[in-house]
């Protein structure tokens, strides 16, 4: 499964993602932003869990199962560009910021912003198409949320 999905986000242009691979590139994204910092926090387990059981309608046993795929994918993942790039492709404009939302929401779980989170989320909001505003919009909303 892994396999098939590599080869995707390894290729020149990456093509759109079907939803079940969309949704697990979205998650091991969230995973790659709760690593980034060096310390993946149990509080950002947690909330990689209750954002993908919330998107998508999962049990937490289900969503705890998607995320163990995701950790597994993360690792093996290509470079952050191609791996967003194919997120940008299968996600409609207007769902990309409620996407950062959920990035940020994880980054802002463990208590706290770190530069290299903080790094990655404008790399990445600057890949799906988005402007440093709308990061801002989108992590002040992640904050109060």
């Amino acid at each position: 499964m892994f396999e098939r999905l590599l080869s995707g986000l390894l290729a020149p242009a990456p093509a759109r993602l079907p939803e079940p691979d969309a949704r697990l590139a979205l998650c091991a994204l969230m995973v790659r932003v709760a690593r980034s910092d060096g310390d993946y926090a149990a509080a950002e387990v947690a909330q990689i869990d209750r954002v993908m059981a919330a998107m998508h309608g999962l049990s937490p046993f289900a969503a705890a199962s998607l995320r163990k795929e995701a950790e597994v994918l993360e690792a093996e993942a290509p470079d952050t560009v191609r791996f967003t790039r194919a997120i940008k492709a299968a996600t409609a404009q207007e769902d990309r910021n409620s996407l950062l939302q959920a990035l940020w929401s994880v980054a802002l779980s463990d208590g706290g912003r770190n530069a290299e989170e903080d790094r990655l989320l404008r790399l990445v909001a600057n890949l799906l198409g988005l402007t440093d505003v709308e990061s801002a919009l989108a992590r002040q909303r992640a904050a109060k949320g």
